[in-house]
């Protein structure tokens, strides 16, 4: 059980990671995630 929790989390980082292709790329989807999530509590 404990494998596979690892697996996917490693899949999904791995799947984040190449849709940035750059360290730019990856601060400029976290701050925007982080608008979205601020966007939804203020609602």
């Amino acid at each position: 059980m404990t494998k596979k929790i690892g697996f996917v989390i490693a899949l999904t980082t791995m799947m984040g990671l190449a849709a940035c292709n750059t360290v730019g790329g990856a601060g400029k989807d976290l701050k925007s995630a982080g608008s979205a999530v601020s966007d939804a509590a203020s609602k």
